[in-house]
């Protein structure tokens, strides 16, 4: 019987299912060694420290007995395997906790085979993937439990200086001291569904406050909407997913962690640009027409063409450039924010960050999106990823398009000034090539929270402003009315502020920038970001 519904199952039809319910979808415990015989490719993954002491630093009583029944039942030495092997062609060092041995407790030997293979996967330059699962603590070692939690998330801190990366995989349950030390100090953290996440259990929460816990509490879920978690990641697509990230993350590192993208730039399958051009669609003839600037407009025309429901959006752009996008989502700090969207994705087999503020086309996306306007969580994950591009060597590519910072009782409470002040100061600073493209509306500091770049362009009919012309209006002649007159004053169309070298380029545009030219307008960024690449490639080895 499945225990989340109760009704009668087939064991095979279980097995063949990854481990999950045919009937309700609920996820069945996994062992270590299924576990990687899920992930790894067969026959590459080779164990490490198989044999360790038995270690009972409190002479706890009985608690000898326990690890043996525990190691009869499990088969395991302790409540972990670590060791190497490759995940979709690459190599990585992983760890699997398993559930059977005392609950996947973290006693003294678990923290050290965890920190071992840590501090081997340091020396060797490779990733790290851990599958967590643990009820926390292992009481029958005290302090000695405790203080695992702080060896492993030493060993993980000198793996993010080394430049090298650590993917965390949250499974059910992941709790108490396993929570609050390496499990959620994943450079990427995933989690599988419905999976219990937290640090004090549901039930110690309920009776320590006595209250009811709502729907849905300390799951994935909860954790993924509450911003904690970078994406959920059903069983079945574990491996390809798992493959994906470690591939992105190791094209073009270098010993010192600095891309050296020389040889990763180059047009698809060794076609000219005009090659690419043709095959795409896009005649020679059609490609100057799109260049050619047209009819004069007024800063106002501007403004509404910028505005236009249908106009594309950064996701229209990010998933035409980059086929291989992953989101990632959450600030690790209070939430998710739909406002602005970010991941890991390769222009050119190189692997690059892709940061973009995103509206809706309807009134439902609108709302999801919460118009385009970023909360302080959204311009905090955006920073977090930038600074995991950072540490990877990965250029950021930025696509900006909001009406300006959310203003609202919760964004102050939360630090919205603060978040985006932040985001100056370290954008800065970044060691990584950082590009800036407005693409639609530019809106005061809610805009320039992602496009302080080296290099930062425009569409041809996007604006860039220090607030909307009807603010503009209201403020300076208290008169919002005559906000058309105010956007001729301000300066704010791509034309004038590449005269004021505010920006570097400005990207013609067929009208209206919709879904119909999409295509048109993609492949001219695409070359001119080939050429943003190249060029910053070729300074950063210099």
């Amino acid at each position: 019987k499945c225990n989340k519904c109760g009704k009668p199952i087939y064991v095979e039809d279980v097995r063949e299912n990854f481990y999950v319910c045919p009937k309700c979808g609920g996820y069945f415990r996994v062992h270590a060694w299924r576990r990687i015989q899920m992930v790894t490719d067969p026959g590459t993954f080779e164990e490490w420290d198989r044999e360790m002491e038995v270690s009972n630093p409190l002479n706890f009583p009985g608690y000898e007995k326990k690890l043996e029944a525990a190691r009869e039942k499990s088969r395991l030495n302790e409540a972990i395997v670590t060791g190497c092997g490759k995940i979709g062609g690459n190599l990585a060092v992983i760890g699997v906790c398993d559930a059977r041995f005392l609950m996947s407790s973290m006693g003294h030997n678990v923290g050290e085979k965890i920190t071992r293979a840590v501090e081997r996967a340091t020396r060797e330059k490779l990733p790290v993937v851990l599958f967590a699962c643990s009820g926390g603590a292992r009481m029958q070692e005290g302090c000695i439990s405790l203080m695992q939690m702080a060896k492993t998330s030493a060993a993980l801190k000198r793996h993010h200086e080394a430049g090298q990366l650590f993917v965390s995989v949250l499974t059910d349950p992941t709790t108490g001291g396993v929570t609050a030390s390496f499990a959620m100090l994943g450079d990427v953290i995933l989690a599988e569904p419905g999976a219990l996440i937290g640090f004090a259990g549901p039930r110690v929460i309920q009776q320590t406050i006595g209250q009811k816990l709502p729907e849905g509490f300390q799951r994935a879920e909860f954790l993924l909407e509450h911003g904690f978690v970078d994406k959920i990641v059903p069983r079945e697509e574990m491996k390809e997913v798992l493959g994906q990230i470690l591939r992105v993350h190791g094209v073009g590192k270098t010993a010192d962690g600095i891309v050296d993208n020389s040889d990763k730039i180059q047009d698809v399958g060794g076609e000219s640009q005009s090659d690419v051009q043709n095959r795409a669609g896009v005649s020679a003839h059609t490609a100057a027409q799109q260049k050619t600037v047209s009819g004069v407009k007024t800063a106002w025309d501007h403004v509404l063409l910028s505005r236009k429901a249908d106009r594309s959006t950064a996701l229209d752009y990010i998933t035409r450039l980059f086929p291989d996008f992953m989101e990632l989502h959450g600030d690790r700090y209070y939430g998710d924010d739909g406002a602005v969207i970010g991941g890991i994705a390769t222009f050119h087999g190189m692997p690059v960050t892709v940061i973009g503020q995103q509206k809706g086309k309807t009134t439902k996306e609108n709302l999801k999106y919460n118009f385009g306007m970023p909360s302080p969580e959204g311009y905090r994950k955006a920073l977090r990823l930038m600074k995991q591009a950072e540490a990877f060597g990965r250029p950021v590519i930025c696509f900006v398009d909001t009406p300006g910072a959310f203003c609202g009782i919760e964004a102050e409470e939360r630090g919205q000034g603060e978040a985006i002040a932040r985001n100056l100061f370290e954008m800065a600073d970044l060691k990584v090539p950082v590009l800036s493209i407005v693409i639609g509306e530019g809106g005061s500091g809610g805009a320039l929270a992602v496009a302080v770049a080296n290099q930062v362009w425009m569409m041809e009919n996007a604006t860039y402003s220090i607030l909307s012309p009807e603010g503009f209006a209201s403020i300076l002649w208290k008169d919002g009315k005559r906000a058309k007159e105010a956007s001729e004053v301000m300066k704010i169309t791509a034309k004038d502020l590449k005269k004021l070298q505010i920006i570097e380029k400005v990207i013609r545009e067929p009208e209206p920038a919709n879904e119909e030219n999409l295509p048109e307008i993609a492949e001219e960024i695409r070359e001119d970001l080939d050429g943003f690449l190249r060029k910053s490639s070729q300074k950063t080895r210099e």
